[in-house]
């Protein structure tokens, strides 16, 4: 009975084989006819290729599409359509590449590649190239050759003394609960990260839109102020976000006075020191501020000297009395601030220009200023130092412990295994990490200093016909139609009569 029993089930089992068989083909077919129909889908109706697309497969009608829109974007790349050349050269794209939507003659807005599920092949087989991996390449190499060495180790046990094999297995309960806690330190970790992200990109945002609204009142009231004034306080505003950013990102191209390997020009340079704040877990700051208190002596050590071009940005875009000064200043955008907040004061009350309309003006130069303290904050202040280390040590000790768990089922996979899980584990806690300061490099902070400077000043004569208004020219039209004002510039002295 019991033979029998088992070749019928053998038998019944043989015939449904080829039923699931052709199950499984007609479910590869449907979804197949599915990629290939929405792939026809999306062929341009009017392009010389769209009806020759539907008779193709799949493959060739993307190529058609890729080559058209490489046609129509002309991103200088070669005869070759620039998504075949990604997809089987793997080249690095996303925020590496900017693109504009819209011409920059136009105001076209720079903005990077934003990555989706459609760009799944092209992540995986960057991932050698990852910034992340590089950054965290030690612990996770560290982490897989431990968990090799304990599969190696386990299996020669496991044939030479199999009782002490079986001491190497853990239960499954600790590091099952060990994950819960460790989730929430990860995510934490992250979530607070991301926060001073998004803060600080707000407080640029705040920056940009404040230096439009006090080119905008400047441009309102130029009568009353004055061009030569407007302008300084102009060029003031535009030179703001570049000092602002060398104090929370050091500047990079600063050369010390005494390097040899640059030489330079005394009539076109200038002598400054570096402005960048201490953080707040800076020990030789401590140390010096109690020092101060205690015994009211300051022993600081002698600040290195630097150079710059001034020539350059921001340097070029101060005014000539105010070059040398700025330079001088400890907190350089505080004092951009506070000149602008002078010359501004400076502007005596007259027709159609009060205290109202003045402190108006003052009160967008006093957002400026507490951008400065918003970004110092994030800058100086870094995640508590138990909160960080706690979170490092639970993920070290979890990972290390974690190849006694799974060696019993994984055996020689332990390795690759555990390679994959730290990497995301460890990718997690370098995120959090990369993005707490979001002016290292996670915030393209130059992209928003030359949007400021081009709105402020590189716009300055196509932006200032908005506050020339059509009626006011129709008003004072002459009898010939053209304009009084270019009448009265066209006379040559004032005993000649007009037109």
């Amino acid at each position: 009975m019991w033979s029998f029993r088992s070749q019928n089930e053998l038998s019944h089992t043989n015939r449904k084989r080829p039923r699931e068989h052709r199950r499984w083909i007609a479910g590869m077919w449907i979804i197949l006819s599915s990629l290939a129909s929405s792939s026809m889908a999306f062929a341009p109706f009017d392009s010389p290729y769209s009806k020759a697309s539907r008779r193709m497969s799949t493959w060739q009608a993307q190529r058609i599409l890729v080559q058209e829109t490489y046609h129509e974007d002309n991103y200088g790349e070669g005869p070759k359509s620039k998504w075949f050349q990604w997809f089987i050269g793997g080249k690095s794209r996303g925020t590496n590449k900017i693109i504009m939507r819209e011409a920059e003659a136009l105001g076209g807005l720079p903005r990077s590649n934003r990555y989706a599920s459609r760009d799944w092949f092209h992540s995986a087989i960057t991932l050698p190239n990852s910034a992340i991996l590089r950054d965290i390449r030690n612990p996770v190499i560290a982490i897989t050759s431990w968990a090799s060495f304990l599969s190696i180790l386990h299996r020669k046990l496991v044939k030479v003394n199999p009782l002490a094999a079986e001491h190497m297995y853990f239960p499954t309960a600790p590091h099952s609960l060990m994950m819960s806690a460790l989730g929430l330190l990860l995510v934490f970790r992250t979530n607070s990260a991301y926060q001073r992200f998004t803060e600080g990109r707000t407080i640029w945002e705040q920056i940009i839109n404040s230096s439009r609204d006090l080119f905008r009142l400047m441009m309102l009231y130029e009568k009353e102020i004055g061009v030569e004034k407007r302008r300084r306080v102009q060029t003031l505003c535009a030179a703001f976000p570049y000092l602002l950013r060398h104090r929370i990102r050091p500047d990079l191209v600063m050369k010390t006075v005494d390097d040899e390997a640059y030489k330079r020009e005394p009539e076109n340079t200038i002598l400054l020191y570096q402005d960048s704040g201490p953080t707040d877990d800076d020990a030789e700051a401590a140390a010096v501020a109690n020092a101060e208190e205690d015994i009211g002596r300051s022993r600081r050590k002698t600040r290195p000297l630097f150079w710059v071009d001034k020539r350059t940005l921001p340097w070029r875009l101060l005014p000539p009395g105010a070059l040398e000064k700025c330079a001088r200043a400890q907190n350089r955008p505080l004092w951009v601030c506070d000149r602008m907040a002078m010359e501004l004061r400076a502007v005596p009350d007259q027709v159609g220009f009060t205290n109202r309309e003045r402190l108006a003006l003052i009160s967008h130069v006093d957002k400026l200023s507490r951008c400065i303290g918003g970004s110092e904050r994030i800058h100086q202040t870094v995640v508590p130092l138990n909160y960080a280390r706690h979170t490092l040590r639970a993920l070290t000790v979890w990972l290390f412990s974690l190849p006694f768990v799974v060696v019993k089922d994984l055996k020689l996979l332990t390795g690759p295994v555990l390679f994959l899980v730290s990497w995301m584990l460890f990718g997690v806690f370098e995120i959090g990490s990369a993005i707490e300061d979001p002016f290292q490099g996670t915030l393209r902070l130059s992209i928003l200093c030359d949007t400021i400077r081009r709105d402020v000043v590189g716009d300055e004569y196509v932006r200032s016909t908005a506050f020339f208004l059509e009626e006011e020219d129709a008003a004072t039209q002459g009898p010939n139609g053209a304009s009084a004002n270019k009448i009265l510039d066209s006379v040559s002295s004032p005993g000649e009569a007009l037109p």
